[in-house]
């Protein structure tokens, strides 16, 4: 087998500028009416000009400016941010278990974390991301280990716990929601859809440490996913401890997929679908699969957010709208025959 590594196609590297128009361009999407497709690309080209709005252009509309750096701006980043650290995620936790079907939401990573989180919001003594995150990691690692049989650890007995875990997160999430005062209550059920209209610059900087510390963990450790995926044996064939090597997949991946759903609520199928599209273009490498996800995640739930709050008059919960849009995409995958791990 050759050493060398293979250069990146043309389209490959295409993916990896996909960021650049697609943050831009959501920029000019809102329906504030009081901000123009026009009034944007005057606050660019004003933005832009190095002698400043005195030689050119129309001077800012203080209204204007507002609306782009203090509504759509941190709206469009962590959004950003959320659907990279729920692909990246997804896909590091199926190459962990070696199970295409694996993502944070049916493991019970998301319930677990939406458990702590609601707990956070009704308790302001807890710290928000803290809770999520170990709420999260309580529940993969519940899901994981009633999953263990003699036999291994079985798809069906994988997802069967992970079922029993995410209903007993969702029930404890229910008596907290029961409990809780009225006004806390409408907080908790708009975040349990998965929402971003609250986005701001201070969910932006809590998120934006901890999904960037677990997405370059996970990215440091892309080879030794590849070796984890080929199964125990495999693992300690090449002198690793496979025991350990999934402890150093999970944790990152809990703590970025907690830290998504401490700042965005509970958003579905982005962290089981978006990996599978990213396997189809790229195939099973994981030195390939962690950055084209954090690429192609990133810029899938920015689109899908763009519908979601265009689409009609009022602002569809983007977890209700991701739901959406990946189940008819799973539907076809099924049909097709195309749920292998290796994406073929």
């Amino acid at each position: 087998m050759s050493g060398r590594r293979r250069s990146a196609s043309p389209w490959e590297l295409l993916i990896y500028f996909a960021p650049l128009p697609v943050l831009v361009g959501s920029l000019f999407i809102g329906p504030s009416e009081n901000v123009r497709p026009s009034d944007v690309l005057n606050w660019f080209y004003t933005l832009l000009l190095p002698s400043g709005p005195s030689e050119g252009g129309v001077p800012i509309d203080p209204v204007v400016e507002a609306v782009i750096l203090q509504v759509r701006m941190p709206r469009v980043i962590l959004a950003f941010l959320v659907g990279a650290a729920l692909t990246v995620s997804g896909s590091a936790l199926q190459a962990f278990f070696r199970n295409p079907l694996v993502s944070p939401y049916i493991l019970g990573l998301s319930s677990g974390s939406a458990f702590g989180a609601a707990l956070a919001l009704t308790a302001p003594f807890l710290p928000l991301l803290p809770s999520a995150f170990l709420f999260g990691l309580l529940a993969v690692g519940a899901t994981y280990f009633l999953a263990i049989t003699r036999q291994g650890v079985s798809t069906l007995s994988l997802i069967l716990s992970g079922i029993i875990i995410t209903g007993v997160f969702t029930a404890l999430l229910t008596i907290v929601q029961y409990l809780t005062d009225p006004f806390k209550l409408q907080t908790i059920v708009h975040w349990t859809m998965g929402n971003l209209h609250n986005a701001n610059w201070s969910k932006v900087r809590s998120a934006t440490l901890p999904i960037l510390i677990g997405i370059l963990w996970l990215y440091l450790l892309r080879w030794r996913m590849n070796v984890i995926s080929l199964g125990d044996e495999e693992t300690r064939a090449v002198g690793l401890n496979p025991q350990r090597e999934r402890l150093l997949v999970l944790f990152p991946a809990t703590l970025v997929a907690s830290a998504a759903v401490a700042v965005a609520g509970v958003i579905g199928m982005v962290g089981l679908a978006v990996p599978h599209m990213v396997r189809m273009l790229v195939g099973p490498d994981n030195q390939k699969v962690q950055p084209v996800s954090f690429v192609l995640g990133g810029c899938f739930l920015v689109l899908v957010d763009d519908v979601s709050r265009t689409i009609a008059s009022f602002e569809i919960p983007i977890g209700v709208f991701t739901v959406l849009v990946g189940g008819p995409f799973f539907v076809y995958l099924l049909k097709r025959g195309r749920m292998s791990y290796g994406g073929t």
